[in-house]
């Protein structure tokens, strides 16, 4: 595999994660460790992209 599908697999796993916690933070009944697992493995992925150099849009700030 190179590096840039690691990194996009990485960015993809990353979106996923954050749908993920939106959809769980929507529900009626939040189950709030699965909330606090996804956080955790979603932060991993950004070190991981970190570690690669690479910075999403996410990231990026206006200083407008």
């Amino acid at each position: 595999m190179s590096m840039s599908a690691y990194v996009y697999r990485l960015s993809l796993t990353h979106a996923r994660l954050q749908d993920a916690i939106r959809r769980e933070l929507k529900s009626r009944f939040p189950d709030w460790l699965r909330v606090a697992r996804l956080k955790k493995l979603r932060l991993a992925i950004k070190d991981r992209l970190a570690a690669q150099g690479f910075s999403g849009a996410d990231n990026r700030r206006s200083l407008v």
